[in-house]
């Protein structure tokens, strides 16, 4: 019974890293990642987002991190008059900067 008790939190936090924790809201689904600066779009302004890339002691997945990130840049670009985004560098410990870009035609 005892050894039962101290292996259940490994698979339960294995089970929490590979969750998905940040959805991605109607607004953002119309919103494009770009890869770098667009010719011919207006700045919108800056996105910093953050999630935990870590679970106690463990690394969570670094693929899940960059997804989450992109998701809550594009949650934010809606609300910033923006329908582009493009990171302004990598992800760094959870944390990330996208510049928020307005590339199609209609009030910004």
């Amino acid at each position: 019974m005892r050894r039962s008790l101290r292996l259940l939190p490994v698979p339960l936090l294995l089970a929490v890293s590979a969750c998905t924790f940040v959805h991605l809201a109607p607004d953002a689904a119309r919103v494009r990642v770009l890869g770098a600066a667009p010719a011919g779009c207006l700045p919108r302004g800056e996105a910093k987002v953050s999630v935990q890339d870590r679970v106690l002691y463990y690394r969570r997945s670094e693929l899940q991190v960059r997804d989450e990130l992109e998701t809550l840049a594009r949650n934010a670009a809606p609300g910033a008059g923006a329908d582009a985004i493009s990171p302004l560098g990598p992800p760094e410990d959870g944390r990330q900067r996208w510049a928020l870009w307005r590339c199609g035609a209609g009030p910004g």
